[in-house]
């Protein structure tokens, strides 16, 4: 159990985060040999940073765009919170 001040890490298979970016396990494969993303072996398996993997998608403009469209960004705007009470962007001036 973690505690107070620690932080975990949230950590992700290849095709676990090809799945969630919307891009090949070849592409996630290539960043990784190429040192783009931090990991860790488990068993045999990689483990991908995920704060890693979030600041390589918004470097590679091929997977921020596949993020966007194919992948977890797709869904952005329906979180966007309409609720002023609980929206946490200022109101907007007009």
């Amino acid at each position: 159990m973690p505690k107070e001040n620690e932080v975990t890490n949230i950590r992700l298979s290849i095709s676990q985060a090809a799945k969630i970016f919307g891009i090949s396990d070849r592409t996630i494969r290539r960043a990784v040999a190429l040192n783009q993303i931090r990991y860790i072996i488990v068993r045999n398996r990689y483990q991908l940073n995920f704060e890693s993997l979030l600041a390589w998608s918004q470097q590679s403009s091929h997977a921020s765009k596949k993020r966007d469209s194919k992948g977890i960004g797709q869904w952005v705007e329906k979180w966007k919170i309409n609720n002023p009470k609980f929206s946490p962007r200022p109101p907007q001036t007009k």
